[in-house]
């Protein structure tokens, strides 16, 4: 199923399902009436088994269920308010030319650019550390800062350097702790497209300090879920545990970079043992890849203007557009 939170017109917000190739929505609050778990995505995720089986059956009922047309109705992030959010740096193509972007535009000044950056990457400063391949790392971000698809994102005024970045979101549907790579999937409710927005001019200056990212992400609207959160079922992972999607971004209609989810070097499965290795992670948290391989503007040396929309999409989940304002 493609599940996602809307608002038809006036209405409260309340999770839905995508029907018709996305042209309706049935409304799952009105159509599994007495129901405990359709009063959010939320309750849906906490449902589990018994939840999803109630919305699948609501959407086979023609005759019963409630649906609008989609074009009546305004697209939320799908989990309005994650439980948790934890951000990983899983594609090794974005680590090595995310910093790569960073030193060429700190070394853009120089008489001589090239010969600048050319010495910087010849020192090894650019190298990634040993451990990065060892082991999944990430970072706890803003959960409060969630938004959803065709929403504005007011820049903050302390940033001139716009970025965002393209991944793939792994939502958790089962309580664990201590995961294995081999029951990882249980674990899995579904997935979602997450733009990670980042203020790189003050990245690149928070970063030195060896502790963050701090300002350079947290910021009012700065995190993107959506459209949707497809279930596993539609989506299972291969035997090797990878999804391969392709991953394109888009910039007022040009596209900028793409690339593919199996490109992860570490997996879906890894990450979440790796997490939950002595900590318990619950229904309802968000875990992205990291970004994929082209998928921002500094791999590109490009940045974002006032009136930008960005448009992220990854195969069978779909779209996200959000337009750069000035606040």
């Amino acid at each position: 199923m493609r599940l996602v939170t809307f608002r038809h017109k006036a209405g409260s917000a309340r999770p839905g399902v995508l029907v018709d190739d996305d042209a309706a929505i049935v409304d799952l609050l009105e159509s599994c009436q007495g129901s405990a778990h359709m009063g959010s995505m939320q309750a849906l995720i906490e449902g589990g088994d018994i939840a999803l089986a109630e919305a699948s059956m609501a959407v086979a009922d023609a005759g019963k269920r409630v649906a609008y047309p989609a074009s009546e109705c305004a697209l939320l992030a799908p989990l309005p308010r994650p439980e948790q959010i934890r951000d990983c740096m899983a594609f090794e193509k974005h680590a090595i030319q995310a910093p790569e972007g960073g030193v060429r535009y700190l070394t853009k000044n120089a008489p001589d650019p090239e010969a600048a950056y050319s010495a910087i990457k010849a020192s090894g400063a650019l190298d990634l550390a040993p451990v990065w391949y060892e082991i999944p790392v990430y970072y706890k971000a803003n959960r409060f800062a969630v938004i959803g698809t065709d929403t504005d994102v007011p820049w903050p005024k302390y940033s001139t350097l716009r970025d965002f970045e393209l991944e793939l979101a792994v939502v958790i549907g089962k309580k664990g702790a201590d995961i294995s790579r081999e029951t990882a999937e249980d674990h899995i409710f579904g997935y979602t497209i997450y733009n990670d927005f980042s203020a790189r001019d003050t990245q690149m200056k928070e970063m030195p300090a060896n502790l963050g990212p701090a300002k350079g992400k947290d910021f009012d609207n700065g995190l993107v879920l959506g459209p949707c959160i497809v279930t596993k079922d539609e989506l299972p992972l291969s035997p090797e545990g990878k999804l391969n999607l392709e991953m394109i971004a888009r910039v007022n209609g040009e596209e900028w970079g793409r690339g593919r989810s199996g490109d992860m070097t570490h997996d879906f499965p890894a990450i979440l043992e790796r997490i939950s290795e002595s900590e318990t992670l619950y229904p309802g948290e968000v875990i992205g890849s990291g970004t994929v391989g082209n998928g921002c503007g500094i791999e590109h040396g490009k940045f974002l203007e006032f009136g930008d929309v960005v448009e992220l999409e990854i195969e069978t989940i779909g779209k996200i557009r959000n337009k750069i304002v000035e606040q």
